[in-house]
């Protein structure tokens, strides 16, 4: 007899059978795993592997279950101007509303970004948490607001020297220019 392997559970999903259908159980839960997918932008995102914690409360409603909390990790990115590493925390507010499958809502407003459909037993997190993790993110992440970036020229780091300069020659004597330099050599 073949054995078919089923794929992991993912860690976004989690059992709401305990609190189906009964308004006004709450259940809190606190999760701790790894990232299974990179979180955020091409610019910035906690990257697979990282840690990541979800400090959620599942409460039944009459419509579904209202989730609410936070999921917090550390993002990595490049600056966006001197593309030096950039760190930094995420705390980033996670919320929305899993109507049940015959919920007579259900359908009526698409256009609600908290709005999400669930099969009646589980809730699958999973883009809810990316949702608000990305706009949690900056969009241009930055090591330092001051941070002055690279030279447009040479592309050196101008934090490292402030007083960095280039002569900078009127193209209209770049003629002038060349018939000095001749006579020099």
């Amino acid at each position: 007899m073949a054995h078919t392997s089923r794929p992991a559970p993912s860690p976004y999903t989690f059992s709401v059978r305990d609190i189906v259908r009964r308004p006004g159980a709450q259940r809190l839960v606190s999760e701790v795993f790894p990232a299974p997918a990179v979180l955020g932008t091409d610019l910035i995102a906690v990257p697979e592997g990282a840690e990541v914690r979800l400090e959620l409360s599942l409460e039944s409603v009459q419509e579904g279950i209202w989730v609410s909390g936070t999921v917090h990790g550390t993002a990595i990115g490049e600056c966006g101007r001197c593309l030096d590493e950039v760190r930094q925390q995420v705390a980033a507010p996670v919320q929305g509303l899993f109507e049940y499958p015959d919920s007579r809502t259900a359908g009526e407003d698409e256009d609600s970004e908290d709005v999400f459909e669930f099969d009646g037993e589980n809730l699958e997190l999973e883009e809810v948490v990316r949702d608000a993790v990305v706009t949690n993110l900056p969009f241009t992440p930055l090591c330092d607001p001051d941070c002055p970036g690279l030279c447009d020229q040479c592309g050196a780091r101008l934090a490292d020297d402030p007083d960095h300069a280039h002569e900078v020659l009127d193209p209209r004597w770049a003629a002038l220019k060349s018939l000095t330099d001749e006579k020099e050599s």
